[in-house]
């Protein structure tokens, strides 16, 4: 058996939601510094999300096709890069809507892709997973907070240039990681093509859930940095608040195994919904309380951390060795799905609304999934 390089794919991590810690809290913010709406900053926000509908089932096709999952990871890398170079050449919305898609088209093709060859270096062990994923955490914190410092500091038309620097780290982790295929284990995961797979108990009410509880999201992802803002809170104080967040979210992948080991998938996905339902209630209603703000950011270890550990091995053992691309790719085509939508609705309800309001209907949407998935999922589905 060959040894994990562990380095490797934690430095692809790192970079990659690196890139998201720059865009999650701060992609909304620089927006409204070029002047746009709410309703324009909701529907360019969402475009990238779209996208994620589109590309990974493209990709994850290709991917499980050809086999040349390392390759469409670099490519993809290097393309997310140099499509969104062009937003050094125009601000207008019909520009920057067209840089938004081009780049997420990119960019959503390597997750997928990147997290089959993950899996398979880790030879099934998906309880490891957990260990090298939070090197992902790690570089959302770190550019979070060095972000809303330097924010702080210089004026947000840098802002382009910081994520410019943070693609080309992607580019070049893609280049230091070495390939790996996944291996079928036993008939099951051979047995019938992706269509029989995917109609599997349980499986499409786990994917319902996926998109609703990345709907609910949609405010948080979409307004947040600018609903504490105009709470008071200081550009860095928010860059904080976002990772103290995910901080506890890296607490909670060290803690994976050890959770895996007593609970089910299924149960750890429901309690996930439920807290999402209970977080985003706190976050509409009762932000302006700096206590009640950190339990709430606290809470990301379940609506994240949980949710996102979970729906890896849930994918990763309703799939076979040769369908495993399109599993992920359709996780994240439903996770861009209802996060577009989410960001959408967000975007005309936030002035409409209000904040409460648009949180609230967030809420609605995580207790929908937790319903599904308490009455319509397998229930002994595990990971041991």
């Amino acid at each position: 058996m060959q040894p994990i390089p562990y380095w490797r794919l934690s430095s692809f991590y790192l970079f990659y939601f690196a890139l998201l810690g720059s865009t999650a809290p701060f992609l909304a913010l620089y927006f409204d510094h070029l002047g746009f709406a709410p309703a324009r900053i909701g529907e360019l926000v969402a475009i990238p999300m779209l996208m994620r509908c589109i590309a990974p089932n493209l990709w994850g096709w290709l991917g499980d096709r050809t086999g040349q999952r390392l390759l469409i990871v670099r490519l993809g890398a290097l393309c997310t890069l140099a499509t969104f170079s062009l937003i050094f050449f125009g601000k207008s919305y019909a520009w920057l809507a067209i840089v938004m898609a081009l780049h997420a088209f990119f960019w959503h093709a390597v997750l997928p892709q990147f997290e089959v060859i993950t899996l398979a270096h880790l030879h099934g062990q998906t309880s490891r997973y957990s260990q090298v994923r939070l090197w992902g955490s790690i570089g959302f914190i770190l550019t979070v907070v060095g972000l809303g410092r330097l924010l702080e500091w210089l004026s947000l038309d840098i802002y382009p240039v910081a994520l410019v620097l943070i693609m080309a780290g992607i580019v070049a982790a893609s280049l230091w990681v070495p390939n790996a295929q996944p291996v079928e284990h036993g008939e099951r995961h051979g047995a019938g093509g992706f269509l029989k797979q995917l109609r599997a108990p349980g499986v499409l009410a786990f994917y319902v859930c996926v998109a609703l509880m990345q709907l609910s999201h949609g405010p948080y992802y979409t307004f947040l940095t600018l609903h504490l803002e105009h709470l008071g809170y200081s550009r860095t104080a928010i860059g904080l608040l976002w990772a103290l967040g995910v901080v506890a979210e890296v607490v909670m992948f060290m803690l994976m195994s050890r959770l895996f080991a007593r609970f089910s998938v299924r149960r750890v996905l429901l309690a996930s919904f439920v807290l999402a339902a209970v977080r985003w209630l706190l976050l509409g209603n009762l932000a302006a309380q700096p206590g009640v703000l950190v339990g709430a950011q606290l809470l990301h270890a379940a609506t994240f951390g949980c949710f996102h550990a979970a729906s890896i091995a849930f994918v990763q053992s309703s799939f076979g060795a040769r369908q495993q691309g399109q599993g992920q790719a359709l996780y994240a085509a439903l996770s861009g799905t209802g996060g577009a939508l989410g960001a959408l609705y967000a975007g005309y309800s936030w002035n409409m609304l209000g904040p409460g309001l648009t949180f609230g209907m967030a809420s609605v949407a995580a207790l929908a999934a937790a319903v599904i998935m308490a009455f319509h999922s397998q229930p002994n589905r595990t990971l041991r």
